[in-house]
């Protein structure tokens, strides 16, 4: 299965200002989150964002906030059952999954997708959590469930599927920007 711009939905969960202070690489995942960001809206991809207890863990970064829709506040660590969220998924084939923490919300709602009958896909390069082995296990554990595991190079190339793509030039600085 190649993803399509069409018929996919990315799902920027909870990049959080809290979280980056506690997170060792997260400057790198939210770079590459924000080409994912950049690209979805250059390619009419839909996109959805949430925050979880912004109260308690702040806001998105404005760096990061500046390039998606307004974000969705939840309280579960599941981002279905959001009403925001729920829309955005409707009818979208792949769910495109970036954000923070890999073995909480990524991962109880890559779990509640499939269930649901998406294709799920996490973009190994934009997700993330404090500790390593709580990453790697929660990794394990989705790929394990039937989740695809992939890159952001590798989804903006899908989404374009061509060097001919009117688009193709402006996905590819994404890619070789820093």
């Amino acid at each position: 299965m190649l993803i399509r711009p069409e018929t996919s939905v990315v799902a920027v969960i909870d990049v959080q200002e809290r979280l980056i202070a506690a997170i060792n690489d997260a400057p790198l995942i939210v770079r590459n989150i924000i080409r994912l960001a950049e690209a979805a809206k250059l390619l009419g991809v839909r996109r959805v964002v949430t925050e979880q207890y912004p109260k308690g863990l702040g806001k998105t970064p404005p760096e990061l906030a500046h390039h998606l829709p307004e974000p969705e506040s939840k309280m579960r660590f599941s981002c279905c059952g959001t009403p925001g969220f729920d829309r955005a998924v409707e009818g979208m084939d792949c769910v495109v999954l970036a954000g923070f923490e890999t073995h909480v919300c990524v991962l109880q709602t890559a779990i509640d997708l499939l269930s649901k009958g998406h294709n799920v896909l996490i973009v190994l390069d934009a997700i993330t959590s404090i500790r390593r082995i709580d990453h790697e296990t929660a990794i394990r554990r989705m790929e394990s469930s039937g989740v695809i595991v992939t890159t952001t190079e590798s989804v903006l190339f899908e989404w374009c599927a061509s060097a001919e793509h009117p688009r193709f030039q402006e996905i590819r600085q994404l890619i070789l920007s820093e």
